[in-house]
């Protein structure tokens, strides 16, 4: 078959659970070809049908009684479903957890700030560490880290559910959130919609020229900060800091 002379000096492996042609031992089968029932029939005559077709008889359903057999290319079979598998590794999306710090005291200008990007990673099908970071003396306060941990999820509960709740590690009080289904989908809608809004826009300033040869309408325009990483948007707090100078500053004078 293929090219192959058929028997059971065929050495092509099947796949795992699949056993193929002649490594179908059991006397009956019920064969399916070309999505159409045959019944039941011996095996010996099933490889025969199969092997006049110049297909192969593929089990694939080995715990049905009789097993299921279908007649098929199983070379074709094969590379169908690598490609299935390769696309499938393409639309899958690696999730990461990305890391924002917060201060207890948190400036309402560098929450905006934060939660922006905290969006911008959710929206693209990343979890989020929100981390509280205290130094010396507001370590004693958990209360105030709660508050803005609270405050970063109820600006993000559009898009977010907390995956973790806050819990304390060291000096750093920690909550994970997640998106909710569909939030990436949507995100990436609302790009497409913004994009083909301002290319309208740009053909009603051209007066409804065509557009030249070479030439595109630019894309729409992104905050200069849009691609900031981790340690761009923590660079105004760091978990180091020296204790022991804020607990100094802590103390009252002498």
């Amino acid at each position: 078959m293929n090219g192959r002379p058929p028997g059971r000096f065929d050495r092509r492996r099947p796949e795992a659970g699949l056993r193929i042609n002649h490594r179908i031992r059991v006397p009956e089968i019920r064969v399916i070809l070309d999505e159409e029932q045959l019944g039941i029939m011996p095996t010996h005559e099933a490889l025969r049908l199969a092997e006049e077709k110049g297909l192969d008889l593929v089990e694939i359903s080995p715990r049905a009684f009789p097993p299921v057999c279908r007649i098929m290319d199983y070379g074709k079979y094969k590379y169908e479903e690598a490609k299935k598998k390769q696309q499938a590794r393409k639309r899958a999306s690696t999730v990461e957890t990305k890391e924002i710090k917060f201060r207890p005291k948190t400036e309402e200008h560098d929450m905006a700030f934060k939660v922006k990007h905290v969006r911008r990673f959710l929206e693209g099908g990343n979890k989020v560490r929100l981390a509280v970071v205290f130094r010396g003396r507001e370590i004693t306060h958990p209360k105030t880290g709660m508050a803005v941990l609270n405050r970063v999820v109820e600006l993000c509960n559009d898009i977010a559910t907390v995956e973790a709740t806050p819990n304390m590690e060291g000096r750093r009080m920690i909550m994970v959130i997640a998106p909710k289904p569909g939030v990436v989908r949507k995100a990436q809608e609302a790009k497409k919609a913004q994009a083909a809004q301002a290319q309208a826009a740009a053909a009603a300033q051209g007066g409804g020229k065509k557009e030249q040869p070479g030439k595109h309408a630019a894309p729409p325009p992104e905050d200069e900060d849009d691609d900031l990483d981790e340690d761009a948007i923590n660079a105004d707090v760091e978990d180091d800091d020296d204790d022991d100078d804020d607990e100094q500053s802590d103390a009252p004078q002498a």
